[in-house]
């Protein structure tokens, strides 16, 4: 009997369906979806509702009535609000923005985005701390992530790195024990975003493959100031591909435009309990007055060598980095953030990364790390995200044509067409058609692999000492003084004797002088260790240094009251604004300052302004007089952190009050503003802070008998 079926529809192209333009949606019996665009409330289904204040009940003071679907259907979906939120990077937040390719390295990738010059991709950021739940503080000493979706022409690229350039783990079937370790103890789900107790330093004390991650996150980089002064770091090696099949080893760095800053400890624990939101506020504001926040893109490039090693670094080692001196960073183009965010949810939280978003011309390696993250990765948004279906989420979807023989599945939103989803088949002319590379297929590069079924390393990775030392030989004495209050600080924070001893029998393998120091700031003996004879100091790895940066983004507290000299503060703004940096005026009340024909509006009262928001405070000439407590505490802990501090006219009076010394380093006194002074300003906020401050205000803890 002849099939009654209608005729498959042809497929005119192998071009893909995208699964955002793929359903029949469109026709004149369903308008154009578009997400909360009506007029009118409705329910889910678009029935429009005459209130949503009350529930329907009978009489007045009846119970409720089961057939109220609005009333269900609006707490239904309450109660289902929230997704699992990650077990790991929970506490995040991202932005849109553009990448601009140089051009640079189309000498040694055929990725499209990289190559060709000139070309902008989208992407879309996020930012995260790696230990504390979704509620937790910005501000803690952790890792931070640096993820970025670049939505290429060839399909979605990944790259999804860390602040720092190592990882605690060489493999990553170690994944889940460093994580329970640095996590929240299970019997009391405490301490809350912190490395600082017994679990953490049993782990990593025990564990000293972790021994270089540590020494980074008990530096200043564990403490940004912010995420537009943070760099990025891919943290494994890939393997880059060239129109011609030729391979090279990279590594990839962001590299912030406004330089790499960092908090000093006291003021990370302020801002924790001011402004817990402190980092994604920063974020959101600066793209909110159009201070786009800027990093370029580099890549270390190494020859792609049977050994996989450069210098004498096994490149497949995720716990050691290849110092900038012996492969430089070389840029291939620039991302700009630019847009934040319609909706958290559907957008920051509901972003799904993988390491396997690989574009044709960017290959993965056989980092043991890298490997279990290519699994890890998928297998986490099938359980937060409901099914295999959330790459079909906007801001998962791809901006490349698609067409996967995917169906079904939980979440499904593409209405799919054809009774075809498999190949070969000779029902749609045995589409959607294989890509060869000349059409940009992704070929993957023919290595030869072999080798016995072992569970080992090599013995390259037995190395855990000697990175850690050559990062802290790098680092400034005022970096190595902040890393020694750091490992003291957490470790006085384990109740084990044995595992502050176990500590710093490490750190006596790393450095003799930084293990001293910190026993002796735990009034422990140090022990005697075999630190690495000979280390050579990579500059490029210390934050400290004399360069002046881009003042871009920077916030000035400016201290004003009635009376005080508004033209001076006008003088300021006209001068420091065209450089991209903010001002914020500091008075007894909000409102309106007038007078001399110039008009500022007090941003923040001494009741609600806490010096850690500001990178300078000026206080204006007329302002000697005001006289509060709160403003004498902001005085004194922008002085202690190191911040510049100006004082105009009267001002000085101030400073006096607060105990601080007006000759004091960073101090800028002068008895009007003019050019020259506001250069003086723009000059110290160009480095960020004070540094020859910091020895007058505390004591340097010795060693013992020094």
């Amino acid at each position: 009997m002849a099939s009654s079926r209608k005729p498959e529809p042809t497929v005119p192209t192998p071009a893909a369906l995208d699964p955002a333009e793929s359903t029949p949606l469109t026709s004149s019996l369903a308008p154009e979806r578009g997400a909360q665009t009506g007029d009118y409330l409705t329910t889910a289904h678009g029935v429009r509702l005459p209130d949503t204040d009350h529930s329907l009940k009978a009489g007045p003071r009846g119970p409720a009535l089961m057939e109220d679907f609005h009333l269900r259907e609006k707490i239904t979906h309450f109660d289902h609000e929230r997704i699992p939120e990650r077990v790991v990077h929970a506490r995040g937040t991202g932005a849109h923005g553009v990448f601009r390719s140089y051009g640079t390295a189309a000498s040694v990738t055929r990725a499209g985005f990289l190559a060709e010059k000139g070309k902008e991709t989208p992407v879309f950021v996020r930012f995260s701390t790696v230990l504390g739940s979704r509620g937790s503080a910005d501000t803690v000493r952790d890792t931070r992530g640096f993820a970025t979706k670049f939505y290429t022409d060839e399909g979605n690229f990944d790259l999804v790195g860390n602040n720092m350039p190592v990882f605690f783990i060489q493999d990553g079937i170690k994944f889940p024990d460093i994580i329970h370790a640095a996590k929240w103890h299970p019997d009391r789900e405490i301490p809350q975003a912190q490395t600082a107790h017994d679990t953490f330093w049993d782990f990593v004390s025990l564990h000293t493959e972790a021994t270089h991650h540590v020494f980074w996150a008990m530096s200043d980089r564990a403490i940004p100031r912010s995420f537009r002064t943070m760099e990025g770091f891919g943290v494994h090696t890939f393997r880059l591909v060239d129109a011609e099949g030729k391979s090279v080893l990279v590594k990839f760095h962001w590299k912030p435009v406004a330089g790499v800053h960092s908090q000093v400890w006291e003021e990370t624990q302020i801002t924790a309990g001011v402004d817990p939101d402190f980092h994604r506020r920063d974020l959101t504001d600066s793209i909110d007055a159009g201070l786009f926040p800027e990093w370029e893109l580099g890549i270390q490039v190494m020859p792609d060598t049977p050994d996989e090693s450069f210098e004498g670094i096994d490149l497949l080692d995720p716990t050691k980095i290849v110092p900038e001196e012996l492969a430089p960073v070389q840029p291939i183009g620039k991302l700009t953030l630019t847009r934040n965010t319609d909706n958290f949810h559907a957008e920051t939280e509901q972003i799904a990364f993988h390491m396997g978003n690989v574009v044709p011309g960017i290959e993965v390696t056989n980092d043991p790390l890298l490997q279990a993250r290519l699994f890890s990765y998928l297998d986490t948004q099938l359980s937060r995200l409901g099914g295999p279906n959330f790459y079909q989420l906007p801001i998962n979807r791809a901006h490349a044509p698609v067409n996967d023989n995917l169906r079904d599945g939980m979440h499904q939103s593409v209405v799919h067409r054809g009774i075809a989803p498999y190949l070969p088949n000779s029902l749609s002319q045995d589409g959607p058609v294989p890509a060869g590379p000349e059409v940009g297929g992704y070929v993957h590069l023919p290595k030869p692999v072999q080798g016995d079924k072992v569970r080992a390393n090599p013995i390259s990775f037995a190395d855990h000492y000697s990175q850690a030392a050559l990062f802290y030989a790098s680092l400034s004495p005022i970096e190595q003084g902040h890393m020694v209050e750091a490992f003291t600080f957490e470790l006085s924070k384990c109740y084990e004797q044995k595992i502050r001893e176990r500590q710093l029998q490490v750190l006596a393998n790393v450095n003799t002088e930084l293990c001293e120091r910190v026993a002796a700031g735990l009034g422990l003996p140090a022990p005697e260790g075999k630190p690495p004879v000979e280390v050579v100091p990579s500059p490029a790895l210390a934050q400290v240094t004399d360069r002046v940066w881009p003042i871009t983004g920077r916030v000035v507290g400016v201290v004003a009251g009635p009376g005080a000299d508004l033209s001076g503060i006008a003088k300021l703004r006209e001068v420091l604004e065209p450089q991209g940096v903010v001002l914020r005026v500091i008075a007894p009340i909000g409102g309106q300052l007038a007078g001399d024909g110039n008009v500022e509006i007090a941003e923040r009262t001494f009741q609600t302004a806490r010096s850690v928001e500001f990178d300078a405070v000026v206080i204006a000439d007329g302002a000697g007089e005001l006289l509060d407590l709160q403003l004498t505490l902001l005085l004194q802990e922008a002085f202690r952190h190191a911040k510049p501090i100006g004082a105009v006219g009267d001002g000085e009076r101030l400073l006096l009050t607060a105990g601080i010394d007006p000759a004091a380093p960073g101090v800028l006194r002068a008895k009007s503003v003019d050019d020259g002074y506001v250069a003086q300003l723009a000059a110290a906020l160009g480095k960020h802070r004070v540094w020859e401050r910091m020895p007058l205000l505390r004591p340097v803890v010795s060693s013992p008998g020094s």
